[in-house]
């Protein structure tokens, strides 16, 4: 009796059974749904099953309507995930975007027979190094579990994971006998972090409170742990030799030489990859990360970007031999921490400097890494095809040697909203290397917008493209965006898509800014908002009796109008008339702030929010408003937002003072004011209310 009532006592507090890898998987993946579609639908409306084999290592999909549930197979969450949302998508049922979600599903949903999806891509890539700065350097995990729901849905499943890339290094340079004080005045500001990682920049910002470190620990937690439990592939940071400005202090025998960037403005400190040193580092910061965060598949070193690289001259044996020892070097670096892991490398260089980068010197770099355990990220497709003109770089590196590689593009830089891309390309420029012949290992597709939150139809439609080898008829896609967006999809609508491929989203622009973003005197930018463009914004005002009431058409026609009225903040600038600049100015920056994204004061709240103390937050937000104006100097206006806050803050205040200057036959002092703005934290002036923005709009197209 005693024993029996023991194995009944053991079996009442045993620890339930571990669920099974795929149970799990589908549990992750019904979370995600239900925090999109609630809980209703996740539970009783739909079966998630993920049961599937990959198809030659690519994941796959199906699904089908049988009395009235929708039931789906994956091979993986992020495959069950992205089945939901192609299912939803293909109907117009809804859409799940960063200025907002809809959903509306039938009482009862009609049968539907099978869809079976295998996606070309073993891997789906999101994020660029740069996108840490520009756009999530301070976000808390609410708005990151967002991100992740939103990849998720997308079908994103290999995401750049950074954010705690400082918090592991002060660890490493305490063993290495560092002091608190010279580890934090290594580290810039968070959101400047990004250029610090990739040797380009030092003491911007300085130095970074300890508490900051602390938070992105427990953050990059939360983070990793989500990915893991979708089945995601995170890239982390490796050691890529930049190293504490007193480092030779510590170890005489190390000659870290000095970087040079943006024409010498900038500088870091670099360990020479040649160095024992360096691999001795790079081991310690793998072992370091996983001694916190597990074991990582892959870790992203990037020791050449943007940098001047002392290689002999070309087509000699000396350059190969350099290049190759390179290689090996970064490569055994990451082999010290972890023999399993991959080394991912950006190839932004690949196409931006092809005046260093030659075939020969790349395939020198990558000839001693074993095959798998390289991939390498082809990140600007967009930039070779449509702005350099220089050929793709799988063309020019003839299939990367051999090496995995990921296909990706760059839609933004610097986080700037101003319209641009060409959605053609971006719909099938991909078409061109599944079909090469010199396509060699391609494993992947992307993106790796330097910023995000805006364009957001350019995102869906990469996204789209990650899931597809068949061209995307660019005319059905739009009809069936816009339903989804918006619940229908009314002939001016129609209209303004085409209008726009005409205009601003039939091209691309590097660096899309209206000339009312840059210092005076200063009155064209690279926006095109050309006459098409404005047509496009009437065509888009039209669907208002309908649409008025849909949050997402609210936000588009608002988005649209602000930047039709920078256009006209333009013609008022070439036309020397102050008054109607500043009215336009005024109206411009009241309708943004009914835009869910796009106010100066959220992107200062998230950085004020990560301070314990007033000295904290204000040290916070000075980083934030850094970034998008003066950014160092001199990379000056180079973020250039089209937001609410900075219009009557900052961008209008400085040219009421070169206009004032100009009458007065004076010189304003403009970099001494910008300071100022940034250092000193000006107070942004209260903005002006609009209770009805559709209204507001329609009046603000009809008067200009």
């Amino acid at each position: 009796m005693a024993l029996l009532m023991l194995l009944t006592a053991t079996a009442l507090f045993a620890a339930p059974p571990a669920k099974s890898p795929a149970a799990a998987g589908e549990n992750a993946a019904r979370e995600v749904i239900a925090r999109y579609a609630g809980e209703e639908v996740a539970s009783k409306r739909i079966t998630l099953t993920m049961d599937l084999k990959k198809k030659n290592g690519c994941d796959r999909y199906e699904y089908k309507v049988s009395g009235g549930k929708l039931r789906i197979r994956g091979s993986s969450p992020v495959a069950l995930t992205r089945a939901f949302y192609a299912w939803v998508r293909s109907h117009g049922y809804g859409i799940c975007s960063w200025s907002g979600n809809r959903l509306e599903l039938p009482s009862r949903l009609p049968d539907e027979p099978k869809v079976s999806v295998v996606s070309p891509f073993q891997h789906h890539y999101f994020f660029n190094v740069v996108t840490y700065g520009y756009t999530m350097p301070y976000w808390n995990w609410e708005r990151w579990e967002q991100e992740l729901d939103w990849m998720a849905l997308h079908g994103y499943d290999m995401p750049l994971v950074l954010g705690a890339t400082e918090a592991i290094a002060a660890r490493v340079w305490k063993k290495l006998g560092f002091s608190k004080a010279e580890i934090l005045a290594s580290f810039v500001g968070p959101a400047h972090n990004p250029w610090a990682r990739m040797g380009n920049i030092s003491k911007l910002d300085s130095p970074v409170p300890e508490s900051w470190l602390k938070g992105q620990i427990a953050l990059e937690h939360k983070i990793l742990d989500r990915a893991r439990a979708l089945g995601m592939k995170p890239i982390c940071p490796g050691f890529a030799g930049f190293v504490p400005e007193k480092f030779s202090s510590k170890f005489p025998q190390s000659a870290p030489f000095k970087t040079s960037w943006s024409g010498g403005a900038f500088h870091n400190w670099c360990l020479p990859v040649t160095d024992p040193l360096f691999k001795k580092i790079g081991g310690m910061y793998i072992k370091e990360w996983e001694k916190e965060f597990g074991k990582c598949d892959y870790y992203l070193v990037d020791s050449f970007n943007e940098m001047d690289v002392p290689f002999p001259p070309k087509g000699t044996k000396e350059r190969a031999e350099r290049a190759a020892e390179y290689g090996d070097c970064v490569y055994e670096s990451i082999k010290a921490g972890n023999p399993d892991a991959v080394w991912a490398m950006q190839g932004w260089m690949f196409g931006y400097q092809r005046d260093i980068w030659d075939p020969d010197t790349l395939k020198a770099l990558v000839s001693h890494v074993p095959d798998e355990k390289m991939l390498l990220l082809d990140l600007a497709v967009d930039y070779n095809v449509c702005f350099w003109r220089n050929g793709v770089n799988w063309e020019f590196y003839p299939g990367f040697f051999g090496k995995p590689w990921v296909y990706s593009v760059i839609p933004n830089m610097g986080g700037k909203t101003g319209f641009t891309g060409d959605l053609e390309f971006y719909a099938n420029g991909r078409l061109k290397a599944l079909e090469s012949a010199n396509r060699g290992k391609l494993v992947g597709y992307g993106a790796a917008p330097e910023g995000f939150e805006n364009n957001e139809v350019i995102y869906e439609l990469i996204s789209d493209g990650g899931w597809t080898a068949e061209r995307i008829n660019l005319d059905a896609w739009l009809e069936n965006y816009t339903k989804s967006r918006y619940g229908s999809s009314p002939e001016c609508i129609k209209e303004f898509w085409s209008l726009m491929r005409q205009s601003v989203y039939g091209s691309f622009t590097d660096h899309p800014r209206f000339g009312w973003q840059f210092r005076p005197p200063h009155d064209r930018g690279s926006i095109r908002a050309n006459d098409k463009f404005h047509a496009a914004v009437r065509s888009l005002a039209k669907a208002a009796p309908e649409l008025k009431n849909n949050p997402l058409y609210r936000a588009d026609l608002v988005n649209c109008t602000v930047q039709a009225l920078g256009s006209r903040m333009e013609d008022a600038i070439a036309a020397n008339d102050e008054q109607r600049f500043v009215k336009l100015a005024r109206l411009a920056d009241a309708l943004a702030y009914t835009h869910p994204n796009n106010r100066l004061e959220d992107w200062i709240a998230k950085a004020r929010s990560w301070g314990k103390n007033n000295a904290e937050k204000d040290y916070y937000e000075t980083n934030a408003r850094r970034l998008v104006t003066i950014w160092g100097p001199p990379v000056d206006d180079y973020s250039a937002r089209i937001w609410s806050g900075l219009i009557r803050g900052y961008y209008l205040p400085r040219w009421q003072k070169y206009f004032e200057a100009k009458r007065n036959g004076g010189n304003a002092n403009l970099g001494a004011w910008e300071r100022e703005w940034v250092e000193k934290r000006l107070p942004l002036p209260q903005p002006e209310k609009i209770d009805d923005p559709v209204n507001a709009c329609l009046k603000a197209i009809s008067e200009n």
